[in-house]
């Protein structure tokens, strides 16, 4: 499941996920949410919390998420990730300098951290 995330500036787009992420949470959740900001914003951040509970993603909701990412590859300014899922955070780690942006990982102890350097300017 794929939750919006209240209470952000208008160039960050915000989501929380727990259990177990789908095509249809992106095509209903995230993706009208992004396109919208691409809509209104030259560049965007995203702020991105993964839970504990999280168990994993389905193939069709990683095809969105690449399509979403590659279609406007330049207008990705930042990503924060907040997890303690090991794998998710190595991942990032190993693969991060393929995303567009400044990406960084956080912990979920440092959540406060990672929302002010998403918002920074």
């Amino acid at each position: 499941m794929i939750e919006a995330l209240l209470n952000f500036p208008s160039n960050v787009v915000a989501f929380a996920c727990e259990g177990h992420v789908t095509r249809a949470d992106y095509e209903a959740v995230l993706v009208p949410i992004v396109e919208k900001a691409l809509q209104q914003q030259k560049k965007i951040r995203l702020y991105y919390q993964i839970g504990a509970e999280f168990a994993g993603i389905d193939a069709g909701a990683v095809w969105e998420d690449f399509k979403v990412g590659v279609a406007h590859l330049s207008r990705w300014e930042r990503i924060a990730v907040v997890t303690d899922v090991d794998w998710i955070r190595h991942t990032i780690r190993i693969f991060g300098f393929l995303m567009p942006g400044d990406v960084k990982v956080f912990p979920t102890s440092e959540t406060a951290v990672a929302r002010d350097w998403i918002v920074a300017s």
